[in-house]
This record gives C-alpha cells, structure tokens and sequence, in this order.
C-alpha cells in the first residue's frame, strides 16, 4: 500500500515531519483515523495486520504506530514485544477499534506521539464506527472479521461470534443466547437489533427473572381495565410494545412454567390477549431470549417446556467465558480504564495479574475491577498491581 504523504507545497520548512502507521483490519477506521490527523506535518502509511505492519516498517520506520487491538493475525501484546525489540524508536498508541480514542501508551510518550494522541483527544470519538461500516457494506461482513456494536475483543472464538451474530441478524429468525453471568449476552441482543432491518423500530427488553410471577403475565401480555384488582385502566403489555421492532427475554430460563404455554402461543400464532379480554391483537415481533440455565437440563427435569425450548432455539448462540478468550483482557481492560479514568494506561505487571485470574464474573468482573482500579488510581496514570482489588 502506497505511503500516503501531503504535499511538498504545504509542509512548513524546519519542523520535522512525523510519519504514522495506523494499523487495523478496518479499512473505515484507518480512514477516519487519517482524516482527522491530516496535517502538513504527518505522513501516513497504512497496515491492515500485524505482519503486514511489520513488511512496511522494515521498508521504512515510522515514528509512531495507532494501533487496532482487534489484529486478524497477532495478539497486541507480541506485536508490542516485536515492536520494542525490533523498532525501539517507534511508539506504539493503541487506539479504540470502535471509536478511535486511545487507550493505552507508554508512560513518559515521546514528544511526537504525545501530539498525535493530543490531536485524537481533542477531535473526540471517530463517528464511522466499525458498527456503521458493517451496516453500509454487507460485502464487508464476509471479507473482513468486524467486531459487534458495544462489543470488545478479537479472539478467535469472539470473531465466531460476530460472524453468525451479523448473518442472523438480517433475518427475523427466534435467537437464543446461551452463557454463563457477565458474558455480554445483553449486548449481542442489541447488537442483533441494531444490525438488522428493526432497528429503527422499539427494542423492548423483559427480565423473567426480576419480575414477579403474579405480574409478569401482566407485563408481558397487557390487561384491560378491571381485569385484577389494582388495574384502573387498560394497558398493552411488552410484547405488544415491540411491535415492529424486537422483544428481549432475558432469563428466560425463570419464567415460571405455567406462563409458558402462552408465551408459546404467542411464538406460534404471532397473536397476544390481554388479561380479561377475549381480544387478540396480531403483532409483528422479532424475538431474541438469552439464559445462563442449562435449558435441556431443565427439559429434563420438567420446569421448562421442551416444545418452548425449541421454539426458542432456532438459532443458537453460545457466548464463550472470559476465561476461553484470556487474549481479550487486554483490549477489555483498556476499553474499561479509558471509560473510568480517561488516559491511564494499564501496566505490563497489571495485565499479567489480570491474565492469571479465571474470571468467575466473566466481563462484568473485569470490568468491575477497572472501575475500582480507576478510583484507587486517584491522580496517578498507571494501573499498577496495587490497584488491581480481585
């Protein structure tokens, strides 16, 4: 790929010109990266791997590389390594692949990275996200391995994630998100959403579990004036509020048994009946379940019905734990301190620490121990091993 470089004309005579790789796999990224640092003073060059990095630099050093964390074919953390040992002059700025923003950096930043990562600061975060790109190029989805709206993390069994997430995201297919507490299955439902031809339509979201099971009838299916003690007035319930767009049964595992026969029909017929009415309403919705429970299990055991299951499990997706993708903790644990205490970096000694936990809380731990680190870290700029509380 060609060195992108301005014009001779415009460049200020007596300040050194500083040259950037940006490396990512998202071509949508480096654009926006490149578009908001353009300058008389920059040069840029870009890489779409980690090896690829590595042929440019070897044909022509550069002062400082932007990197995307989410590389096809090396982990940040070696290419860190080959960086220091092979380009020692070269600062590496690790960039945000979803916004742009850095995230980490060495603690005392050479003068020119320090400019370029002034310059990403003040322009705020990059608005053509990696999410919009995947919107507005489906030819993308199969040539490049894009993360997911809100999502973090490039491990192999995550990109398997993403790819199914996006394909059946188009359809109107029943998803249901199978993984233990603190996986993220919350955020691939709204991904799901997001990516699909609802999403300018209302996402409703139900928590069988957090809602009382004399009530969650009620919220889910609507009533009518006089139907219980306490209901003055009629009102439409969740289902009938997604209209249009999608319906979020999160836990499903704990809606109690005899509501699911209901919820069944309603999967089958398209059609929901409020309490005390004889009504039925036709309703256009996509639904996405999510549960932590073994369902089969609980088949088996009776508490949930197996024709209910498969009803629901047209298309599965496991959600990994945070302890198959160790590799993730890296770019988790950035995108968490840059959130809480904007320019810290995580250390060296920290991230080992973070490496060697099992995560029993899975992304929800993790990034429960940033929030803490960020307010030990009082006004320091590391995240050393004392501020890291497991």
């Amino acid at each position: 790929m060609a060195i992108l470089s301005t014009p001779a004309s415009l460049a200020k005579p007596g300040l050194k010109t500083i040259e950037v790789l940006i490396v990512s796999a998202n071509r949508t990224l480096r654009s926006d990266i490149r578009g908001r640092l353009y300058s008389s003073r920059w040069e840029f060059c870009e890489a779409d791997s980690g090896a690829d990095a590595l042929e440019k630099l070897m044909a022509r050093e550069c002062d400082v590389i932007l990197l995307d964390p989410m590389l096809p074919d090396l982990d940040p953390n070696e290419f860190n390594v080959l960086i220091k040992e092979q380009f020692p002059d070269t600062q590496v700025v690790t960039v945000n692949p979803h916004t742009g923003q850095p995230l980490a950096r060495s603690s005392s930043p050479m003068p020119m990275a320090a400019q370029v990562v002034e310059m990403l600061e003040r322009g705020g975060p990059i608005q053509s996200s990696i999410a919009a790109s995947s919107l507005t190029n489906e030819a993308d989805d199969h040539q490049e391995e894009l993360g997911l709206p809100g999502m973090v993390g490039s491990s192999e069994c995550m990109q398997r994630v993403y790819g199914v997430t996006r394909l059946v995201a188009r359809r109107d297919t029943t998803v249901i998100i199978m993984g233990e507490s603190g996986t993220g299955k919350d955020l691939v439902a709204q991904a799901i959403h997001q990516l699909s031809p609802r999403r300018n339509h209302p996402f409703v979201v139900i928590n069988c579990a957090a809602i009382p099971e004399p009530l969650l009838e009620a919220e889910l299916f609507g009533y009518v004036k006089g139907a219980f003690t306490g209901a003055v007035q009629s009102r439409i319930g969740r289902i009938h509020a997604a209209h249009g767009g999608t319906l979020f049964l999160d836990e499903i595992g704990d809606m109690p048994l005899a509501l699911q026969s209901k919820l069944l029909r309603f999967l089958e017929q398209g059609e929901v009946q409020r309490l005390g009415s004889t009504d039925n309403f036709r309703v256009d919705v996509r639904v996405i379940a999510a549960t932590n429970a073994d369902l089969r299990r609980l088949t088996e055991e009776k508490t949930f019905r197996e024709d209910l299951y498969f009803r629901l499990a047209v298309f599965p997706i496991k959600l990994p734990p945070l302890r198959d993708r160790i590799e993730d903790v890296l770019s988790l644990a950035s995108s968490f301190s840059a959130k809480f205490s904007p320019g810290s970096i995580v250390t060296a000694e920290a991230l080992s620490i973070l490496h060697q936990h099992t995560w029993p809380g899975n992304v929800r731990e993790l990034r429960n121990v940033m929030e803490r680190a960020s307010i030990l870290l009082g006004s320091e700029r590391e995240i050393k091993p004392k501020h890291i509380i497991l």
